[in-house]
């Protein structure tokens, strides 16, 4: 993983923590186990950063609820 897309992978966590009230261990563990992580937000880093942060958010909690670690 290269620098941007580890910054933009800490800046979604960082967020996700804030909206959702958890701390953001529990959110790197949820996106880990679940495969958000590695299978969506880095393989999609090059379209997802282009994504206003409001929209990333709500694409990323919709996807966690999908997943069903929300």
């Amino acid at each position: 993983m290269d620098k941007k897309t580890l910054e933009f992978v800490t800046f979604c966590i960082s967020k996700l923590s804030i909206l959702l009230k958890l701390p953001q261990k529990e959110i790197y563990t949820r996106l880990k186990s679940s495969g958000i992580l590695y299978e969506y937000i880095v393989p999609s880093y090059d379209v997802l950063h282009t994504f206003s942060s409001r929209y990333l958010m709500e694409d990323l909690t919709e996807y966690m609820r999908e997943k069903g670690v929300l």
